[in-house]
């Protein structure tokens, strides 16, 4: 993967930064929700020490970028942002997460606007996101950024919860408003 964003990044009103293992107290809160990690691809953590061995290993090198967003009034963790290399020239996959107590204040939908915006401009031509079918939340999230769905992958990924489908979601750089071509 290009080196496509500096390693902190802002928007209205949120910073991104990388996340640190310092940053499992606040993300805690996310990653034990059993509701919020239905979607995801493990099972809700039962102690900080579990996300911080979590997050110790998505910090490992990879293809992989993650953030966390911080509110930038408070300096709370709001959730996390990752964006990583599809093995295609140009895709990139990305991925979010929002801790429920900010759910509703469009958080989301700023965080991942702005991760799209420096990944266009970096001049990747496509964005893509992979999501539950069931998770009717990050599937309007999408719908509403202007992703078309693509398609469905049926039995994709096992899961804490059984066997999944998977909805992929795609994003071309010429659909994304604000970036020339």
């Amino acid at each position: 993967m290009s080196e496509f964003l500096n390693p902190r990044f802002e928007s209205e009103r949120l910073t991104m930064r990388p996340q640190s293992r310092a940053d499992a107290e606040a993300l805690f809160e996310a990653y034990s929700d059993v509701d919020l990690m239905t979607w995801w691809s493990s099972a809700p953590h039962r102690t900080i020490e579990e996300t911080r061995a979590y997050m110790w290993d998505a910090s490992s090198p990879s293809d992989w970028r993650g953030w966390v967003m911080v509110e930038r009034a408070t300096g709370s963790v709001v959730g996390t942002l990752a964006a990583g290399s599809s093995r295609k020239p140009e895709v990139v996959e990305i991925g979010y997460l929002l801790i429920r107590r900010y759910w509703g204040r469009g958080y989301a939908r700023e965080g991942v606007s702005r991760l799209i915006d420096l990944l266009f401009e970096d001049g990747h031509r496509r964005v893509w996101a992979d999501t539950d079918p069931d998770n009717s939340a990050s599937n309007r999230l999408l719908e509403r950024l202007g992703f078309t769905l693509e398609g469905r992958l049926r039995g994709e990924w096992r899961t804490h919860i059984g066997v999944r489908d998977s909805l992929i979601w795609g994003l071309l750089r010429d659909e994304w408003p604000g970036v020339s071509s």
